[in-house]
This record gives structure tokens, C-alpha cells and sequence, in this order.
């Protein structure tokens, strides 16, 4: 259970909140700020209750706002719920420029009170992870071209660039669109005895096939028309470097034949030429297509593939990078949030279970959009599920409850349903309730049943 610390000087209240909390909390009751203070440096509860008036002041405010201060002095991120009465609301709003989370006005009404202890644990929680996040960012994620990860997957991708990158055999990365192969190339590179030498990348499927093998191979002058001068292509750019074939699986099969007979002897010539021009490169080749496949088609030459394919690294798809998809969301987020100057703390609950959930298609580079996007369009603290861009909540329809049981998926269409109207009315309960059809002591029941915490009410 999570520690709470009330510090309350009445004794009729501290009973009562002991009574009304002690089956949610590990509770710890102090009646001064010197008791309060000795149990905090001990346990530092993510949570504290503070009344101000306590002794010897209980008829002021210098002893409260010495605990406060205290408290925030030993850790800043402790949520102090100042709970007041209803003549001292200034002294509650000076509580909160000093750093309280909130404020409580007498009388107690439990209920409304779990709910704000609740949200208070909630967002600690959040922002933790959110902090743990960003420092494994620091201590685990490698540097190697922009690149993050600790996944399996992912820590293997990393050790086998290690491996291949001192060497000078060619190298194959598979993957889906947007997994990041032109940074595990780039990495490649960065790490091998070719590092000083240009790195040259070159999109096979971007450019139209009756100019590709002039882009690759360069021309001669008057080889065509047009040509006017003699111009090198990206083979000889990448003399004593790194030559990147992105999309290699979209090479017409006659230029297959040239690259494969560079691969062979080291020559190439430029068309409209007959001079053989030697050129030092290493090849690092990428495509998303199953070469197997393209192989068994007829659209990709077998023997050019064992060329390219001495060494393979195939990388996976984002959806099945589990935890990476936070460590980059946040990684990305402090990005951005640099660039465009924000003050972004973290996600909220509903954002990390949509990044967590989204299958997303486009991978790295559709998660890096969107939390650009996010970064641009929040107004607030925290990132929230519209400034992503989610126009719905994904996984929606019978095969989002595929292999549960029917009540799970009675609680799932319940969680979603509390989630949407909590979050369409920014956490007004009343008008959420009405929405749903039930009162507020029962929307505060189901919020409590489902770990759900509204963001302001």
C-alpha cells in the first residue's frame, strides 16, 4: 500500500480520515509538524495532508507553512494537499504558490477527498515514470545515431553494429518503413575505419529508373542529351566511405547486373564512358520488401543478394518494442520541447496508454510526428491524447477484447467509457456524470474501481 502522511492537529479529524482512508493507505498521523517532519525524512511519502494551524500556532498559519516548506525542501515533487478552512482560503492559495499540489476546504467530505489523494498518488506516479524514463535515456540508451532502445531486439541490433561496423563486408537491413535503417547505416559507419570518409545515401525507389544509373554511376559528357559536363555519381562520391543503397529491393534488374559486377571487382564506369574507374567503398544496403520473396519472383537477382547480404541485421517494428515506445515518446518530447521552447513535464495516464496501445504503422518516424505535433499544440503540462493527433481511442471494435472474458471486456467498455467522458469534459464530474447517466458518488465509485483520477473538477 502507499504511504499517506496526514498531519492534522484535531483529533476528531484525525479519526475520521483514519477510519475513512486506512483501507486505501499505509497511514501515519501526526498532530505537529515536528512528528510530521521526523516520519517524512524516514519514508518520504509520495502524499501528505497538511492542516496550517498547527501547535504551538494552531490559531496561525507559521508552523504549516514551515512543515510545507520543509517538506518541499527535502523532496520538491511531494504532493502536499493543504486542506483548509472555509475563512482561510487565502492562506490555501499561498500555500500553493509555495508548492502545495492543491487545497482542501473543511468540511470533509471523504469521498471527494479519496478522489483528490487519489489524483495526487496518480500524477507522482506518472511524473515518476516519466522521470525514469528520461534517465534511462541517460544511463542505458546508446548514442549511436540518434538512436534509443533496451529492448532485446534492440540491444541486439546495437551489439551487432558493434560487431559488423570495424569490418569492411556489406551489410543488409531489413525492415518496415520508418524502423530507422538509414540510422543503423549511419551508425555503421560512424563506428568503422571509413568514418572520416563521406557517408553518401542514395533512395533506389525514389528516383526514376532512366536516371538511376547516371545518379549511381555518374556520365560523360554528351553520353545523352542533356549531359553537358562530365559528372561523378554516388559510387565515386563514396570513395574511402560509405555508400547507403536505401530500398535496394526497387533496383531495376539491369542495374542489379552493374552493381553487382562493382561489388565483384571494384570498377565502375560512368555511362557514355569505357574507362574502367576504381572506386574504394563500402556498400551498406537497406530495404523493407521480403527479399525471399523478391528473390523467388524474379525481381531480385539471388547472387546480388549473398553480395549484399554477407552480414544481416534485421530490425523490428515498433509495436514490438514494448517499452521503447515510451523511452523515445520522451526522448522525442524533450527534443522538441527544447526546440520550441515548451515546458512539457511528461504524458498523462490516457496519453501513455494510447502511445502504449497504437499499433503504429509507420513506426519510429510516425511516433517522432506525433509527439512533434504534440509538443506544437499542447497548452498544458502535460501531453494529452488530441495533441497527438488521436481522433479515437485505438484497438476499438470486437478484436480489441479478443481473449478475455466477458467480464473483462465489461470492464474494459466501462474503463473506456469513464476515460472518454472524464476526458471530453476535462475532468468536470458533474457534467461527466450527467453524460454517463449516474450520479457523482457513483462516478467517483467507478473512477476509484478503475484507478481513474480526474484532472481538475
Amino acid at each position: 500500500m502507499e504511504r499517506l502522511l496526514i498531519v492534522e492537529d484535531s483529533e476528531e479529524i484525525r479519526k475520521q480520515l483514519k477510519w475513512g482512508l486506512r483501507r486505501w493507505y499505509s497511514l501515519h498521523l501526526a498532530a505537529d509538524a515536528d512528528d510530521a517532519l521526523q516520519y517524512f525524512r524516514r519514508h518520504r511519502p509520495k502524499v501528505v495532508t497538511l492542516d496550517l494551524g498547527l501547535p504551538p500556532d494552531s490559531e496561525g498559519t507559521s508552523e504549516g507553512f514551515r512543515c510545507l516548506q520543509e517538506i518541499l525542501k527535502m523532496h520538491p515533487l511531494t504532493k502536499v494537499i493543504v486542506i483548509t478552512g472555509n475563512d482561510e482560503r487565502e492562506n490555501a492559495l499561498h500555500a500553493v504558490r509555495l508548492g502545495a499540489y492543491d487545497y482542501y476546504q473543511k468540511p470533509i467530505d471523504l469521498k471527494e477527498l479519496v478522489v483528490i489523494i487519489g489524483r495526487a498518488f496518480h500524477l507522482y506516479n506518472i511524473e515518476e515514470e516519466n522521470r525514469s524514463l528520461r534517465h534511462a535515456l541517460d544511463e542505458k540508451t546508446t548514442a549511436m545515431s540518434g538512436m534509443a532502445g533496451q529492448c532485446p531486439a534492440m540491444t541486439e541490433v546495437f551489439s551487432t553494429i558493434r560487431k559488423v561496423a570495424p569490418s569492411d563486408v556489406p551489410v543488409l537491413i531489413q525492415g518496415e518503413s520508418g524502423t530507422g535503417k538509414e540510422l543503423v547505416a549511419k551508425a555503421i559507419h560512424s563506428l568503422s575505419m571509413r568514418k572520416d570518409g563521406p557517408f553518401v545515401p542514395i533512395n533506389c525507389g525514389a528516383i526514376p529508373e532512366n536516371l538511376l544509373e547516371s545518379e549511381l554511376f555518374g556520365h560523360e559528357k554528351g553520353a545523352f542529351t542533356g549531359a553537358h559536363s562530365q559528372v561523378q555519381g554516388k559510387v565515386e562520391f563514396a570513395d574511402k566511405g560509405t555508400l547507403f543503397l536505401d530500398e535496394i529491393g526497387e533496383l531495376p534488374s539491369g542495374l542489379q547486373v552493374k552493381l553487382l559486377r562493382f561489388l565483384q571487382d571494384k570498377t565502375i564506369q560512368r555511362v557514355g564512358g569505357r574507362v574502367d574507374i576504381h572506386v574504394d567503398t563500402r556498400i551498406i544496403a537497406a530495404t523493407n520488401i521480403d527479399i525471399s520473396e523478391a528473390i523467388d519472383s524474379g525481381r531480385f537477382r539471388e547472387d546480388l543478394y549473398y553480395r549484399i547480404g554477407v552480414l544481416n541485421i534485421k530490425l523490428p517494428p515498433l509495436r514490438e518494442r514494448g517499452g521503447d515506445i515510451m523511452l523515445l515518446a520522451n526522448l522525442f518530447l524533450m527534443r522538441f520541447s527544447d526546440q520550441y521552447r515548451k515546458k512539457l513535464k511528461g504524458f498523462s495516464a490516457a496519453s501513455i496508454d494510447l502511445l502504449r496501445s497504437y499499433e503504429w504503422p509507420g513506426n519510429v518516424r510516425e511516433l517522432e510526428n506525433r509527439i512533434q505535433r504534440a509538443v506544437v499544440m499542447s497548452d498544458n503540462q502535460y501531453v494529452e491524447p488530441g495533441d497527438l493527433g488521436f481522433t479515437a481511442r485505438p484497438r476499438q471494435g470486437v478484436s480489441a477484447y479478443a481473449g478475455m472474458t466477458l467480464r473483462e471486456a465489461r470492464d474494459r467498455v466501462e474503463k473506456d467509457m469513464l476515460t472518454n467522458a472524464i476526458e471530453k469534459h476535462k475532468g468536470n464530474i458533474a457534467r461527466a456524470a450527467a453524460e454517463l447517466g449516474v450520479s457523482r458518488p457513483t462516478l467517483y465509485d467507478l473512477m476509484r474501481k478503475h484507478g481513474l483520477y480526474a484532472a481538475s473538477s
